[in-house]
């Protein structure tokens, strides 16, 4: 049996749609109690409004990326795994790299050789039983992050503030560095989005331009990789 036909049958997209299903009715009930808690604690609905179109903007450029991933991913383990997977997680470099250590246990190189069906099974466990650890871990700890956070800051926020900022900034360095050291288009990308958001984010700070803070992370991600394909 052809593994597409598998990986892209009825019991497939039937598996996958339940998984999704769950993720979405996860972030409904997150949406409706966060917005049910902004209006508690004194946040106006305009402001809380606001945010969420401040974030489904920003989300655009950085899900691009992850739609050229789904596309990758559509061709070696079917649409399927490729939709569930890319909704659950979202990391494109994982999934690539998951799928391909699964088939090469099963001797057969992602993208070169001919896709087994017991290849396709290994790339399908490799990427759910390597990231199941997260899932566990947040399962089981997410109720205790407060006390660990105040343990950790001995109940001064400025920390948990200078903290969340520095992880933010080392997370965006460690995926940065090895784009700026490559020297080559992704250097190129990189180093031009990187000014283009210096530039238009004081410029929006500044002149307190909404639109344009909304849609910066966009138009530097949109611009760096405009800048590398015309250089």
């Amino acid at each position: 049996m052809d593994y597409l036909k598998m990986a892209n049958s009825i019991p497939m997209w039937i598996a996958a749609g339940i998984a999704v299903f769950l993720v979405l009715i996860q972030s409904i009930i997150f949406a409706t109690k966060s917005f049910t808690t902004g209006k508690e604690i004194g946040i106006s609905e305009s402001a809380m409004k606001d945010a969420m179109k401040s974030s489904f903007i920003t989300s655009i450029g950085p899900s691009m990326v992850i739609l050229t991933g789904l596309l990758s991913l559509l061709v070696t383990v079917g649409g399927p795994m490729a939709w569930m997977r890319l909704s659950f997680i979202g990391s494109v470099m994982f999934e690539l790299m998951a799928a391909g250590f699964g088939t090469q246990a099963a001797g057969v190189e992602m993208g070169v050789d001919t896709m087994t069906d017991v290849a396709f099974a290994n790339a399908v466990w490799t990427m759910i039983l390597g990231s199941i650890g997260w899932i566990v871990f947040s399962t089981f700890t997410a109720n205790k992050m407060d006390k660990v956070q105040h343990k950790f800051s001995k109940g001064d926020k400025g920390l948990i503030t200078i903290a969340s900022t520095a992880a933010m900034l080392g997370a965006f360095a460690s995926l940065s560095s090895s784009h700026i050291v490559a020297m080559n288009k992704n250097t190129i990308a990189c180093i031009a989005g990187g000014l283009i958001m210096a530039i238009i984010g004081p410029l929006g700070d500044k002149k307190n331009i909404k639109w344009l803070k909304e849609w910066t992370l966009a138009i530097a991600l949109f611009g760096g990789m405009i800048v590398a394909a015309v250089i």
